[in-house]
């Protein structure tokens, strides 16, 4: 019965471009403020002023870094002699409990201390193990570099989910990263943060080797690894110098490539604060840096050029201009035999004053299972009490929750409503509503009006209007509804559109940005736009790093559909009701606390809380990123909004459900 307005367009506007377009326009509005501020950076003062507020920016945007006060508790649990080198495998603690594997390669015959460097693992499931980066580990150690290879989290040797009975862990690598990293976003956390503190305590433990001058210490990275050497390079001012690979490039030009990111890879707010690559490696003059580069990989090649060519007369401020420079090879995403030998001459000359040129002896790589620090493999299960990230975030979520707790009820409250006001109104682009109809009809004795409103410059929306056909002509109290799926999901919510319309009401069922009729045009024929990397994924990671999250987006959207109701000639203002179902309900409870004219909201089958979902190891994540307001849990959770508006006399009725949508 409802098949046709299901799948019924809107005419008279390109609504399924707009999203994209409008994401775009606020990125490049964002480039162009970091361009100008970096534009403006005339002498070395001011490049040091910028250099600071990178970093500061970057904690900020992560969420803050992990204490290293605890000690490390090093330990060599063995050793492999290799072709003119050593392997020491090495366990240390970046955080108690929280257990690092590495690899430390150390050239044959040391007498004083030398350079070395960090190599910070891609998403390649046995991480420092796997040949790629063996062989990078390889070219490095033979120029005479000391080399410590890291296992990133849910890689190699840390599985954060690994079961020790079944020898088997349900998902590793990047699968593991989207799981914990979006529980790290309504901490106010980014999984960055994780991955930052596991590197810098890994130079902490560097510092500490016999074999390594501190003041000689570099990194690299493919990939995730370039992306976690981007983020040493913007943090730790101990790094000599930085080989990053298959990440840096600049905003503007990843948009084009219709991709989201790893979780690693998002810093909410990093864009809002005007900062971009350009930012990363700027922040390492006049240190040496190497980009290394693939031609045609999927990090577009103009990117890495734009952002070396641009940062160059920073280094040249110093004199230094040789010591930017850019390696590309001819290839695809990967750490290539080539951008390894341009690593290890790029290491070679700047960390040991070398420029050894290379044998070409063949690499003999050492069986993984040789390489191993643990005897099962795997720290969990392990070693006492070791944790995952997930744990860490339990941990984190467990002192977010007693902070809030110490408040007094009133400055709690007041406290979480300046900030979530804050959160959904500010950079809003306000414009008039101009509404318009888009159509109507006649269906199951009741009259069925279409519309579209701007909710703000640029962004349309669209809702269908039900009402009981005896009544047209009447103003009416209207119950806006929001849930999953808009009105392409009419039929699932049918009975109560007809009692809504029944019981004298009329029943506004609201398309909020990117849904229904408003969802934008796919990438690609199989795209999934609600799955994990999908489009929506992607619109959403920008957001975020725009300081926004589509959360607050359709909270505001729920705002402007309350003022076009209350301004219209068929519904009485004084009798506005929200109703909300499924995980898209947040959005109905939170406009309902910030908006007066709200008489009550009624929310059905939603999330217990943030909190519950965090604590869930696995869940579906399916459209997870369209209910997460990065920093939520510092401020409130969802039981705390039902009390704030059950004391407004608000609530109507709130039945979450008990499986947090767990998959």
């Amino acid at each position: 019965m409802y098949e046709n307005l299901e799948n019924m367009g809107i005419a008279h506007f390109d609504v399924k471009s707009q999203l994209p377009r409008w994401v775009y326009e606020s990125a490049m509005r964002a480039a162009e403020k970091g361009e100008q501020a970096r534009s403006a950076i005339k002498d070395k003062s001011m490049l040091k002023q910028r250099q600071m507020e990178i970093r500061e920016g970057l904690e900020r945007c992560i969420g803050g870094m992990p204490s290293s006060d605890a000690p490390l508790n090093p330990r060599v649990t063995g050793t492999v002699e290799g072709n003119g080198f050593r392997v020491e495998k090495v366990i240390f603690e970046p955080r108690p409990h929280v257990y690092a594997t590495a690899n430390l390669y150390v050239p044959d015959g040391l007498t004083e201390p030398r350079g070395a460097v960090l190599l910070l693992c891609g998403h390649r499931e046995q991480a420092k193990h796997c040949d790629e980066y063996q062989t990078v580990c390889h070219y490095l150690v033979h120029t005479g570099l000391v080399v410590m290879s890291l296992d990133p989290v849910g890689q190699g040797e840390r599985f954060g989910f690994y079961d020790p009975e079944s020898k088997q862990a349900p998902m590793t690598s990047v699968t593991e990263h989207e799981n914990v990293g979006r529980q790290c976003m309504p901490l106010g956390d980014s999984l960055a943060r994780y991955m930052l503190h596991d590197a810098v305590r890994a130079i902490d433990y560097l510092c500490t080797r016999p074999e390594v001058d501190p003041n000689r210490i570099g990194v690299t990275g493919h990939s995730g690894g370039g992306t976690q050497t981007s983020l040493v390079m913007m943090y730790d001012h101990r790094i000599a110098a930085a080989a990053p690979g298959g990440f840096i490039m600049n905003r503007p030009y990843f948009l084009l490539t219709g991709k989201a990111q790893d979780a690693e890879q998002k810093w909410p707010g990093f864009s809002a604060l005007g900062f971009d690559h350009e930012d990363i490696v700027m922040a390492m003059a006049p240190r040496p840096v190497r980009i290394l580069a693939t031609t045609y990989d999927s990090v577009p090649i103009e990117g890495p050029r734009h952002t070396v060519a641009v940062n160059r007369r920073f280094w040249e401020m110093y004199g230094r201009g040789e010591d930017l420079d850019i390696f590309e090879d001819e290839n695809v995403h990967r750490f290539t035999i080539p951008l390894a030998r341009a690593a290890a001459q790029f290491f070679s000359k700047h960390l040991l004053g070398r420029t050894d040129e290379y044998s070409n002896e063949e690499i003999k790589l050492i069986p993984a299972e040789q390489l191993r620090c643990t005897q099962s493999g795997q720290v969990i299960g392990e070693l006492e009490n070791a944790k995952s990230t997930h744990v860490e975030n339990r941990e984190r979520l467990a002192k977010f929750e007693r902070s809030r707790e110490a408040l007094p009820e009133d400055e709690r409250k007041k406290r979480a409503i300046e900030w979530l006001r804050m959160r959904v109104l500010s950079d809003r682009q306000l414009c008039d509503l101009n509404p318009r109809p888009s159509g109507g009809g006649e269906v199951a004795n009741m009259w069925v009006i279409r519309k579209i409103w701007w909710s703000q410059t640029g962004l349309l929306n669209h809702c269908l209007q039900f009402f009981d056909s005896k009544l047209a002509g009447n103003k009416l109290p209207v119950t806006i509804a929001v849930w999953d799926g808009g009105s392409s999901q009419l039929e699932a919510h049918a009975k109560w559109i007809e009692a809504t319309c029944a019981s004298g009401r009329l029943a506004m069922v609201l398309n909020p940005t990117g849904i229904g009729p408003l969802l934008p045009h796919l990438n690609s024929p199989t795209d999934k736009p609600f799955k994990r990397f999908g489009m929506m994924d992607r619109y959403t990671d920008e957001m975020m790093w725009l300081g926004d999250s589509m959360a607050a987006i359709r909270t505001y959207d729920v705002l402007r559909a309350v003022e076009l109701a209350a301004g219209s000639s068929n519904i009485d203002p004084s009798d506005i009701r929200l109703y909300g179902s499924g995980r898209y309900a947040i959005y109905a409870g939170l406009a309902a606390l910030l908006d007066e004219r709200v008489q009550n909201v009624c929310m059905e089958n939603r999330m217990n809380s943030i909190s519950d979902w965090i604590k869930e190891p696995f869940y579906d994540e399916t459209d997870s990123l369209s209910f997460i307001f990065p920093g939520m849990l510092r401020y409130f959770d969802l039981p705390d909004v039902d009390r704030w508006l059950a004391e407004q006399g608000k609530l109507y009725d709130s039945s979450p459900v008990s499986s947090n949508f767990v998959s």
